[in-house]
């Protein structure tokens, strides 16, 4: 299975988004979808370098696989504090600017780019996995 461990900083971003591009790109995602998946990772991965490790330095493993089902699977794990990515509510996007809470659209914005999204902790690693199904 395809891995990539890098440290969890802006800078490593462009590697890892290039990565799991490359990945879907050689799965046979068309070029508009392999752009969704990108920034799909792009911002789990700034979210992580951002809270996961509250300013120490810390790594972010990223791998990615093609099922038989024909389903691009990336897993994201990093050791940083624990963090459901479930368990974060939609924003209000109907809601009036001036009121609305600040935050949040950048996980409404992974939800609707990938078809499925699972979070587990296990052996103090966060690991999020994401689905990407290829069209029929």
């Amino acid at each position: 299975m395809p891995t990539i461990i890098l440290s969890a900083t802006l800078e490593a971003l462009a590697q890892a988004t290039a990565f799991v591009a490359e990945q879907a790109v050689a799965a046979g995602f068309l070029p508009k979808r392999v752009m969704e998946i990108e920034l799909a990772i792009e911002e789990i991965l700034t979210n992580i370098c951002y809270y996961a490790y509250c300013g120490k330095a810390g790594e972010v493993e990223v791998q990615c696989h093609m099922d038989e089902a024909r389903c691009l699977q990336i897993e994201i794990s990093d050791t940083g504090v624990p963090f459901d990515i479930l368990s974060v509510s939609s924003p209000d996007v109907t809601s009036d600017l001036a009121t609305r809470a600040v935050g949040g659209l950048g996980l409404l914005l992974v939800r609707k780019m990938v078809d499925e999204i699972t979070y587990r902790r296990a052996n103090d690693h966060n690991i999020v996995r994401l689905i990407v199904r290829q069209p029929s």
